[in-house]
């Protein structure tokens, strides 16, 4: 197993990046009135996702770590959330948000298996 010396080298990070770069390809087929509502929205959601996994794992303390894989983990809902009313009203095709929602639910697997990690490790130290 490669040691992981930046977050860079986290394979959560690395998903999550390929994840908002799906979503910014999808939204980018959206109308332009929805520029400023929904892809917005996505964009925002998506981004926070390893955006979140690199700033906590920049703390210093493992609980930092943990609170904001928590955030990231709410950000995969709130995407989930919009990628569902997209195509609920009609702004992209249910094969689309289907094959994307399908990474949000491996990444937030694998959000959930550090975090029980991190939590283990840490009643471990203790």
């Amino acid at each position: 197993m490669p040691e992981i010396t930046d977050f860079k080298d986290l394979i959560n990070w690395q998903k999550g990046m390929d994840l908002a770069e799906k979503c910014y390809f999808l939204t980018k087929l959206f109308p332009r009135d929805e520029l400023y509502g929904i892809v917005q929205q996505i964009r925002r959601s998506t981004v926070s996702i390893p955006a979140n996994i690199a700033e906590g794992y920049g703390r210093r303390t493992t609980g930092d770590y943990i609170r904001f894989l928590n955030i990231a983990q709410g950000s995969i809902n709130e995407l989930e959330t919009c990628l569902i009313l997209s195509q609920r009203v009609g702004l992209s095709t249910k094969k689309d948000t289907l094959s994307i929602i399908s990474l949000i639910r491996e990444e937030s697997r694998m959000i959930i298996a550090l975090i029980k990690n991190l939590n283990y490790k840490t009643k471990l130290s203790k």
